[in-house]
Protein backbone atom coordinates (compact mmCIF):
# COMPACT_ATOMS: atom_id res chain seq x y z
CA UNK A 1 0.00 0.00 0.00
CA UNK A 2 2.85 2.37 0.79
CA UNK A 3 4.58 1.43 -2.47
CA UNK A 4 1.47 2.40 -4.49
CA UNK A 5 0.28 5.23 -2.23
CA UNK A 6 1.41 7.23 0.77
CA UNK A 7 0.90 7.19 4.49
CA UNK A 8 0.66 9.92 7.12
CA UNK A 9 1.23 9.48 10.82
CA UNK A 10 1.38 11.20 14.18
CA UNK A 11 4.16 10.42 16.63
CA UNK A 12 3.48 11.02 20.32
CA UNK A 13 5.06 10.25 23.66
CA UNK A 14 3.55 7.43 25.68
CA UNK A 15 3.45 6.96 29.47
CA UNK A 16 6.99 5.59 29.43
CA UNK A 17 8.11 8.75 27.59
CA UNK A 18 8.79 6.78 24.41
CA UNK A 19 8.11 8.54 21.14
CA UNK A 20 6.17 6.17 18.91
CA UNK A 21 3.76 6.08 15.98
CA UNK A 22 0.39 6.74 17.62
CA UNK A 23 -1.94 7.12 14.62
CA UNK A 24 -1.97 6.55 10.87
CA UNK A 25 -3.85 7.02 7.63
CA UNK A 26 -3.03 5.68 4.15
CA UNK A 27 -4.02 7.27 0.84
CA UNK A 28 -3.99 5.04 -2.24
CA UNK A 29 -4.57 6.97 -5.50
CA UNK A 30 -6.38 5.29 -8.37
CA UNK A 31 -5.86 7.22 -11.58
CA UNK A 32 -6.23 10.97 -11.34
CA UNK A 33 -9.83 11.22 -10.15
CA UNK A 34 -10.02 9.58 -6.73
CA UNK A 35 -8.02 7.89 -3.98
CA UNK A 36 -8.78 5.28 -1.34
CA UNK A 37 -8.46 6.38 2.26
CA UNK A 38 -7.87 3.60 4.77
CA UNK A 39 -5.86 2.37 7.74
CA UNK A 40 -7.27 5.18 9.91
CA UNK A 41 -5.82 3.68 13.07
CA UNK A 42 -5.04 4.98 16.56
CA UNK A 43 -3.32 2.99 19.29
CA UNK A 44 -5.63 2.54 22.31
CA UNK A 45 -3.36 4.57 24.60
CA UNK A 46 -3.65 7.58 22.28
CA UNK A 47 -7.36 7.54 21.47
CA UNK A 48 -9.76 10.42 22.18
CA UNK A 49 -7.11 13.01 21.37
CA UNK A 50 -8.47 13.89 17.91
CA UNK A 51 -5.59 12.22 16.08
CA UNK A 52 -7.80 10.29 13.65
CA UNK A 53 -9.75 13.40 12.65
CA UNK A 54 -6.54 15.38 12.30
CA UNK A 55 -4.98 12.83 9.96
CA UNK A 56 -8.19 12.36 7.98
CA UNK A 57 -8.49 16.09 7.37
CA UNK A 58 -4.84 16.23 6.34
CA UNK A 59 -5.41 13.43 3.83
CA UNK A 60 -8.54 15.12 2.44
CA UNK A 61 -6.72 18.43 2.05
CA UNK A 62 -3.89 16.65 0.22
CA UNK A 63 -6.40 15.12 -2.18
CA UNK A 64 -8.27 18.40 -2.72
CA UNK A 65 -5.00 20.08 -3.67
CA UNK A 66 -4.62 17.46 -6.41
CA UNK A 67 -8.22 17.74 -7.61
CA UNK A 68 -9.15 14.25 -6.37
CA UNK A 69 -12.08 13.02 -4.29
CA UNK A 70 -11.85 10.44 -1.51
CA UNK A 71 -13.45 7.02 -1.18
CA UNK A 72 -13.47 4.76 1.86
CA UNK A 73 -15.28 1.75 3.27
CA UNK A 74 -16.60 2.52 6.74
CA UNK A 75 -17.33 0.17 9.60
CA UNK A 76 -20.34 1.00 11.79
CA UNK A 77 -17.95 2.41 14.40
CA UNK A 78 -16.39 4.83 11.92
CA UNK A 79 -19.51 5.69 9.94
CA UNK A 80 -20.73 8.50 12.21
CA UNK A 81 -17.27 10.05 12.32
CA UNK A 82 -17.01 10.11 8.54
CA UNK A 83 -20.48 11.63 8.20
CA UNK A 84 -19.35 14.48 10.46
CA UNK A 85 -16.36 15.04 8.18
CA UNK A 86 -18.62 15.43 5.13
CA UNK A 87 -18.59 11.92 3.66
CA UNK A 88 -21.78 10.60 2.02
CA UNK A 89 -23.08 7.03 1.71
CA UNK A 90 -23.26 4.99 -1.49
CA UNK A 91 -23.61 1.20 -1.59
CA UNK A 92 -22.96 -1.41 1.06
CA UNK A 93 -21.31 -4.78 1.53
CA UNK A 94 -20.55 -7.17 4.36
CA UNK A 95 -17.70 -9.38 5.49
CA UNK A 96 -18.19 -13.11 5.94
CA UNK A 97 -15.70 -15.53 7.46
CA UNK A 98 -15.19 -19.25 7.16
CA UNK A 99 -13.07 -20.90 9.83
CA UNK A 100 -10.34 -23.28 8.78
CA UNK A 101 -12.22 -26.43 9.77
CA UNK A 102 -15.74 -25.27 8.89
CA UNK A 103 -16.54 -27.65 6.00
CA UNK A 104 -14.75 -29.48 3.23
CA UNK A 105 -15.32 -27.57 -0.02
CA UNK A 106 -16.49 -29.48 -3.05
CA UNK A 107 -16.23 -28.59 -6.75
CA UNK A 108 -19.34 -26.94 -8.19
CA UNK A 109 -21.01 -27.36 -11.55
CA UNK A 110 -20.24 -24.35 -13.68
CA UNK A 111 -18.05 -22.97 -16.45
CA UNK A 112 -14.43 -24.18 -16.50
CA UNK A 113 -11.85 -22.00 -14.81
CA UNK A 114 -8.10 -21.79 -15.15
CA UNK A 115 -5.13 -19.98 -13.65
CA UNK A 116 -4.65 -16.35 -14.64
CA UNK A 117 -1.97 -16.06 -17.33
CA UNK A 118 0.07 -13.20 -18.69
CA UNK A 119 -2.04 -13.15 -21.84
CA UNK A 120 -5.15 -12.40 -19.74
CA UNK A 121 -4.04 -9.07 -18.29
CA UNK A 122 -5.29 -6.84 -21.11
CA UNK A 123 -8.76 -8.40 -20.80
CA UNK A 124 -8.62 -8.16 -17.00
CA UNK A 125 -7.96 -4.42 -17.31
CA UNK A 126 -10.82 -4.05 -19.80
CA UNK A 127 -13.21 -5.81 -17.39
CA UNK A 128 -12.02 -4.32 -14.10
CA UNK A 129 -11.43 -0.64 -14.90
CA UNK A 130 -15.03 0.20 -15.89
CA UNK A 131 -16.38 -1.78 -12.93
CA UNK A 132 -14.05 -0.28 -10.34
CA UNK A 133 -13.85 3.17 -11.91
CA UNK A 134 -10.10 3.37 -12.52
CA UNK A 135 -7.11 1.40 -13.73
CA UNK A 136 -5.70 -0.62 -10.81
CA UNK A 137 -3.66 -3.20 -12.68
CA UNK A 138 -0.58 -2.48 -10.56
CA UNK A 139 -2.52 -3.47 -7.46
CA UNK A 140 -4.06 -6.54 -9.11
CA UNK A 141 -0.63 -7.73 -10.21
CA UNK A 142 0.53 -7.47 -6.60
CA UNK A 143 -2.50 -9.47 -5.42
CA UNK A 144 -1.82 -12.15 -8.03
CA UNK A 145 1.56 -12.68 -6.37
CA UNK A 146 0.17 -12.70 -2.84
CA UNK A 147 -2.05 -15.78 -3.32
CA UNK A 148 -1.33 -17.20 -6.80
CA UNK A 149 -3.77 -20.12 -6.43
CA UNK A 150 -6.67 -17.64 -6.14
CA UNK A 151 -5.76 -15.69 -9.28
CA UNK A 152 -8.11 -17.40 -11.73
CA UNK A 153 -10.30 -16.59 -14.74
CA UNK A 154 -13.35 -17.84 -16.60
CA UNK A 155 -13.49 -17.52 -20.38
CA UNK A 156 -16.53 -18.16 -22.56
CA UNK A 157 -16.52 -17.92 -26.32
CA UNK A 158 -13.09 -16.36 -26.30
CA UNK A 159 -14.00 -13.52 -23.91
CA UNK A 160 -13.23 -13.02 -20.26
CA UNK A 161 -16.40 -13.44 -18.21
CA UNK A 162 -14.91 -13.68 -14.73
CA UNK A 163 -11.75 -12.99 -12.77
CA UNK A 164 -10.78 -13.50 -9.14
CA UNK A 165 -7.87 -12.52 -6.91
CA UNK A 166 -6.97 -13.10 -3.28
CA UNK A 167 -4.30 -12.39 -0.72
CA UNK A 168 -2.73 -13.86 2.35
CA UNK A 169 -3.23 -12.23 5.74
CA UNK A 170 -2.19 -12.41 9.36
CA UNK A 171 -5.26 -14.31 10.51
CA UNK A 172 -7.00 -15.37 7.29
CA UNK A 173 -6.79 -15.43 3.52
CA UNK A 174 -9.03 -12.96 1.72
CA UNK A 175 -10.89 -13.56 -1.53
CA UNK A 176 -11.39 -10.51 -3.73
CA UNK A 177 -11.83 -8.67 -5.89
CA UNK A 178 -14.18 -11.00 -7.73
CA UNK A 179 -15.85 -9.90 -10.97
CA UNK A 180 -18.14 -12.14 -13.01
CA UNK A 181 -20.93 -12.01 -15.57
CA UNK A 182 -23.23 -14.26 -13.53
CA UNK A 183 -23.56 -16.39 -10.40
CA UNK A 184 -22.36 -19.57 -12.14
CA UNK A 185 -19.01 -17.98 -13.00
CA UNK A 186 -18.74 -16.42 -9.55
CA UNK A 187 -19.37 -19.74 -7.76
CA UNK A 188 -16.93 -21.63 -10.00
CA UNK A 189 -14.16 -19.17 -9.21
CA UNK A 190 -14.96 -19.11 -5.50
CA UNK A 191 -14.95 -22.89 -5.31
CA UNK A 192 -11.40 -22.86 -6.68
CA UNK A 193 -10.25 -20.44 -3.99
CA UNK A 194 -11.94 -22.39 -1.20
CA UNK A 195 -10.28 -25.61 -2.29
CA UNK A 196 -6.90 -23.84 -2.35
CA UNK A 197 -7.38 -22.13 1.03
CA UNK A 198 -5.14 -23.37 3.82
CA UNK A 199 -6.91 -21.71 6.75
CA UNK A 200 -9.65 -19.26 7.61
CA UNK A 201 -11.09 -17.22 4.73
CA UNK A 202 -12.72 -13.79 4.43
CA UNK A 203 -14.93 -12.52 1.63
CA UNK A 204 -16.44 -9.03 1.41
CA UNK A 205 -19.68 -9.64 -0.49
CA UNK A 206 -21.79 -6.86 -1.99
CA UNK A 207 -25.23 -6.68 -0.38
CA UNK A 208 -26.79 -6.66 -3.85
CA UNK A 209 -25.35 -10.16 -4.37
CA UNK A 210 -26.58 -11.75 -1.15
CA UNK A 211 -29.83 -13.15 -2.52
CA UNK A 212 -28.13 -15.33 -5.13
CA UNK A 213 -24.77 -16.15 -3.54
CA UNK A 214 -25.05 -15.98 0.25
CA UNK A 215 -27.07 -19.22 0.71
CA UNK A 216 -24.31 -21.17 -1.04
CA UNK A 217 -21.59 -19.39 0.98
CA UNK A 218 -23.43 -20.27 4.19
CA UNK A 219 -23.51 -23.92 3.09
CA UNK A 220 -19.75 -23.60 2.64
CA UNK A 221 -19.42 -22.50 6.27
CA UNK A 222 -19.32 -18.70 5.98
CA UNK A 223 -20.86 -16.60 8.76
CA UNK A 224 -21.54 -12.89 8.94
CA UNK A 225 -18.88 -10.71 10.60
CA UNK A 226 -19.57 -7.02 9.99
CA UNK A 227 -21.15 -4.57 7.53
CA UNK A 228 -19.39 -1.81 5.58
CA UNK A 229 -20.62 1.32 3.78
CA UNK A 230 -18.79 2.78 0.80
CA UNK A 231 -18.54 6.52 1.38
CA UNK A 232 -17.37 9.49 -0.70
CA UNK A 233 -15.94 12.91 0.07
CA UNK A 234 -15.96 15.48 -2.73
CA UNK A 235 -18.36 13.48 -4.92
CA UNK A 236 -21.85 12.03 -4.67
CA UNK A 237 -21.76 9.12 -7.13
CA UNK A 238 -19.52 6.12 -6.49
CA UNK A 239 -16.91 5.53 -9.19
CA UNK A 240 -17.35 2.66 -11.59
CA UNK A 241 -20.22 0.31 -12.32
CA UNK A 242 -20.62 -2.34 -9.61
CA UNK A 243 -22.96 -4.59 -11.60
CA UNK A 244 -20.17 -7.07 -12.38
CA UNK A 245 -18.54 -6.89 -8.92
CA UNK A 246 -19.37 -9.71 -6.49
CA UNK A 247 -16.69 -9.17 -3.85
CA UNK A 248 -14.40 -6.20 -3.22
CA UNK A 249 -10.67 -6.40 -2.61
CA UNK A 250 -11.23 -5.34 1.01
CA UNK A 251 -11.94 -2.09 2.80
CA UNK A 252 -8.24 -1.24 2.75
CA UNK A 253 -8.00 -1.47 -1.05
CA UNK A 254 -11.45 -0.96 -2.55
Amino acid sequence: MLALGEGFGIHATDEQERCRLAASVVVLPYGGAFAWVSMVLVLPAFQRRGYASMLLRHALQSLRSRGMFAVLDATPAGHAVYLQEGFVDTWTFARYRRDAAAVASEPVAGPPTRALGESDWADVAALDAPAFGADRIELLRELALRWPQAARVVRRGGRLSGVMFGRDGREAQQIGPLLADDVAAAKALLADALQAASGAVYIDLLDDRKAVLLPWLQQEGFVFQRPFTRMLHGATVAPGDARSIWAVAGPELG
